[in-house]
């Protein structure tokens, strides 16, 4: 008879070890307070709207982009609250300290109150923010009571904001990038559980459902786009399942992507090939590989253990994270900006089994 053949490797999951905690927090304090390059999404009405990000944005000024710091921020806030021991602990606190007071929130606040924010930021920067105020919220930590104090009235702004704009917004934008509505709606979804607000939390279960209840055979074999670091139909199956019961989730995840158990389609099952890391455009697809990987991390939460897609879900996820980590610190500022955001968020999801 024929030998048997060995059993399957066993995918390597990776957590966030205080090691890379330290690692990744080097880059996001290395770009918290670097105001230039930047990269503004702000409307000019005369000569006296010409002013540098930091004084349009006290709290968020630095990392290139504002969505960037601030999850930059939420990136140090997690990374601390995970390792208290941190070798940057008080370096973290510190730019805390500086970026999270009462006055910089206030002045925030003002720019988003302006006519001309109305989308500013929406909704990529919007649910990032939330992030931040959700981690703040749940951290049983003196400092972090009084950043989240401070925070409160920008979160309650754009709480206020996912309620009144998204009733408006008739159709999904599905793209792979900032504008992707399925992305921009997980984290306010963490947030409104976390904080108890009903309303907001309401109102984003009814839009998902809405917008993504009926899909059906995603064209997942068109992913990647050239310049994606969210994938749109993997951020939209982990958008169903913060808002389906398990049962009612899973059925509709195999209409969604009936291949999955096959590792089918099999560009989107493998990790995205990058080609130059200095291009703003093209090292988003590290970013892509690894929102891939905690999407698959998160939906695998809500399959049963006897689901037929498991194994090559766990094995994709695998895949992508390997292959994002590797990249996160490339030596330029191009993808080092922002990349560790994600390798964090990723790690911080439970590892599946």
């Amino acid at each position: 008879m024929p030998a048997a053949e060995p059993p399957a490797p066993v995918p390597k999951h990776e957590t966030l070890t205080k090691e890379r905690a330290s690692a990744f927090a080097k880059l996001a304090l290395k770009g918290a307070t670097r105001e230039f390059p930047n990269k503004p999404a702000h409307v000019l009405l005369d000569d006296k709207d010409a002013k540098t990000p930091k004084a349009l944005h006290p709290a968020f000024y630095g990392c290139y982009d504002w969505h960037s710091a601030v999850h930059g921020h939420w990136m140090l806030a997690r990374a601390l609250r995970a390792h208290p021991d941190l070798p940057e602990a008080k370096d973290i606190r510190a730019v805390l300290n500086a970026h999270l007071t009462a006055d910089n929130i206030k002045a925030e606040v003002a720019y988003f109150n302006r006519p001309e924010a109305k989308s500013f930021e929406r909704p990529y920067g919007w649910s990032w923010l939330l992030k931040l105020a959700e981690e703040l919220h749940t951290w049983d930590d003196a400092d972090a009571k009084r950043w989240s104090a401070n925070l409160k009235p920008l979160a309650e702004l754009i709480a206020n904001r996912y309620v009144e704009f998204f009733p408006k917004q008739t159709y999904p934008i599905r793209a792979g990038v900032h504008s992707n509505t399925a992305f921009g709606l997980t984290f306010a979804h963490d947030y409104a559980k976390a904080v108890g607000n009903t309303k907001l939390r309401e109102r984003i279960e009814e839009r998902a459902k809405a917008y993504y209840g009926k899909d059906t055979d995603a064209p997942a074999r068109w992913e990647p786009d050239g310049a994606d670091f969210l994938s749109p139909s993997l951020c939209e199956a982990d958008l169903m399942r913060r808002v389906l019961p398990p049962a009612e989730f899973q059925k509709w995840f195999h209409k969604y992507l009936p291949g999955a158990a096959k590792g089918e389609p099999a560009n989107l099952f493998a990790p995205a090939t990058v080609t130059d890391r200095t291009d703003p455009q093209l090292v988003h697809l590290d970013g892509l590989n690894l929102s891939r990987a905690w999407c698959l991390r998160g939906i695998l939460t809500a399959l049963p253990k006897d689901d037929p897609a498991r194994k090559a879900l766990i094995a994709s996820a695998a895949k992508h994270a390997e292959a994002g980590l590797k990249h996160v610190a490339s030596g330029d500022y191009a993808g080092e900006h922002w990349l560790a955001s994600f390798a964090v968020w990723m790690l911080s999801l439970p590892a599946p089994a």
